[in-house]
């Protein structure tokens, strides 16, 4: 059985490689045609289904961007239940527009955050509101606008040149997108790992002469925080606390409370999973810690002592990264 498994895999992926390799070829031979736009338009993204971490990469570009430009940020909106181009407001919500831009928008004050399948459409809107830099979130595949910058992220733990294409493994496209990408950033990476470590990871991508390669690492906040008030993660040592994710991969924040000392009890739901009534049943009896993303949908429910837990991004050398991007724009 595993073996049929595998070959009905190994023809699905075929199937995708074929339908993704005619679409890249036109794009690339000028076919169809990609749009550049008159401001410059950040794009973040990755090669793999699943979280790589783009929302802590984009909120690094809002901290170093917004304070000298009219910084908009423009998602697709994933899972939402509107349709159309949204300039995020206060009146709408995570369901509404999707998670991660319901994030984006609490945290940020003096950004603009919308929402829009049609990209191009998405970025003129913004731009007719004033916006003179775009950050497109999850737009590495969407080739109908050309940004100004790309930056690709691929996860340490899970490497796009190991991976295959879906179903067989968990690429969207070829590894040989990869060449779109003006910088290669290596994400959730180990704060001390060696530089051996990193020379290793070079030698095997091979960056193009165009291209540079980084490495970031998440930086867990030592507080967590509820709507009105924060505690610090010392003060629960020893305490049993729920831990309730629906993110692709959860472990290291999991490993990192339990380093504090707590005793972590863990709930794990799919990625950008709608919580119910009956979910609460389960993990309201304690403490509960989560993640921002999904804080934006649990603060509506009825829970208490709910707290969300901030992580960032570290880009290791990342003024060389900064002046990169900067030559680019």
């Amino acid at each position: 059985m595993n073996l049929l498994k595998k070959i009905i895999y190994w023809i699905l992926s075929l199937q995708f490689f074929l339908i993704t390799y005619i679409r890249n070829k036109l794009y690339d031979a000028g076919l169809i045609k990609s749009l550049s736009f008159e401001v410059p338009v950040i794009s973040v993204g990755n090669l793999a289904v699943g979280g790589t971490g783009k929302t802590p990469m984009v909120e690094f570009l809002i901290d170093h961007f917004s304070d000298r430009h009219r910084v908009s940020v423009l998602s697709r909106g994933y899972k939402r239940n509107s349709s159309g181009f949204i300039l995020v407001s206060e009146k709408d919500n995570a369901k509404s527009i999707g998670d991660e831009p319901f994030q984006f928008f609490s945290k940020f004050k003096n950004i603009n955050v919308a929402v829009d399948k049609n990209r191009r459409r998405g970025i003129n809107r913004l731009i007719e509101r004033g916006s003179d830099l775009i950050l497109l979130d999850d737009a590495f595949q969407h080739r109908r606008v050309k940004p100004t910058y790309s930056i690709l992220l691929s996860e340490y733990e899970n490497l796009y040149y190991k991976d295959y294409l879906m179903p067989r493994g968990k690429l969207r496209e070829s590894k040989k997108g990869a060449i779109r990408a003006d910088c290669i950033i290596i994400t959730k990476c180990p704060s001390n790992i060696s530089s051996k470590a990193k020379d290793n990871i070079i030698k095997l991508i091979k960056p193009l002469s165009h291209q540079k390669l980084f490495f970031s690492s998440i930086v867990y906040s030592k507080n967590i925080f509820s709507l009105n008030s924060s505690k610090s993660l010392h003060q629960l040592k020893g305490q049993h606390i729920n831990l309730v994710t629906g993110i692709v991969n959860s472990e290291g924040l999991k490993k990192y409370l339990d380093e504090l000392g707590l005793i972590v009890h863990y709930h794990a739901y799919p990625d950008h999973h709608a919580y119910s009534k009956k979910d609460i049943g389960f993990f309201s009896d304690k403490t509960i810690i989560t993640t921002e993303k999904d804080f934006t949908k649990l603060r509506t429910m009825d829970i208490n002592n709910l707290f969300y837990l901030p992580i960032k991004t570290k880009i290791h050398e990342h003024e060389n990264f900064l002046t990169h991007m900067s030559l680019k724009m």
